[in-house]
């Protein structure tokens, strides 16, 4: 696994998984962790846009809140609309 350092002004230094992706609307997105040994996961980084602000909710849809990139809910169908 070859993880990417980067750094947020709010949670410090993150690293991020280019091999381990969840498919977005507008592009990938990419799963992040706190620590370089990948044993606690963070978040999410946005692969249209770059950003770690982006939001999970209960369903598992995620939502960049900085760009149009959404991944739909793992159990999606007409009335989650």
């Amino acid at each position: 696994m070859d993880l990417e350092a980067i750094t947020d002004d709010d949670a410090g230094t993150l690293y991020v998984d280019h091999d381990e992706t969840e498919r977005g609307s507008e592009g990938p997105f990419y799963v992040v962790y706190a620590d370089a040994d990948a044993a606690e996961r963070w978040g999410y980084r946005c692969g249209n846009c770059g950003t770690v602000d982006n939001a999970m909710d209960t369903m598992g849809r995620i939502v960049c809140n900085q760009c149009p990139n959404v991944r739909k809910p793992e159990e999606w169908d007409a009335a989650h609309e």
